[in-house]
């Protein structure tokens, strides 16, 4: 897809927010949602949605819901670092296919860096455990 077209109402991350479909929660207030992702690039990786945006990427939404999806991915950043302790946290978002988006709803993603340890390819490599997802969102969840 390319930076342009219609919102998809059924993308994966509409259906979360609706609770179509499942995730391993990390944080949820009335304008975002942070969880696990499935395909984690590194252990700890999590992803940061807002929940009445129908924006397919950072161009399409609506400037004054940014304030608060950015707090919430600075304060589940601040809590990744206190449970999890890496050595660096990347937070990135993409804009279109050829950017590497493939889930076209607005997401950041935050992924803990640790020193010698590789990082994985985005949305590419195997599907994490759920209950180490689950391990994972807790101790992350109880620095909140």
């Amino acid at each position: 897809m390319s930076l342009n077209g219609i919102y998809d109402t059924d993308n994966i991350f509409a259906k979360i927010v609706r609770g179509e479909m499942p995730c391993v929660k990390v944080f949820e207030d009335e304008d975002t949602l942070a969880f696990m992702d499935v395909f984690p690039q590194s252990k700890g990786h999590m992803l940061v949605i807002p929940k009445k945006e129908s924006a397919r990427n950072l161009l399409d939404v609506n400037p004054d819901a940014l304030a608060p999806i950015l707090k919430t991915v600075q304060r589940v950043a601040h809590a990744m670092k206190t449970a999890l302790s890496p050595d660096g946290i990347i937070i990135t978002q993409f804009n279109g296919a050829p950017a590497g988006q493939t889930v076209f709803h607005l997401h950041f993603h935050i992924i803990p860096r640790y020193d010698n340890t590789g990082l994985g390819q985005h949305a590419s490599g195997g599907m994490a455990d759920m209950d180490e997802l689950n391990a994972i969102a807790a101790r992350i969840q109880s620095a909140l």
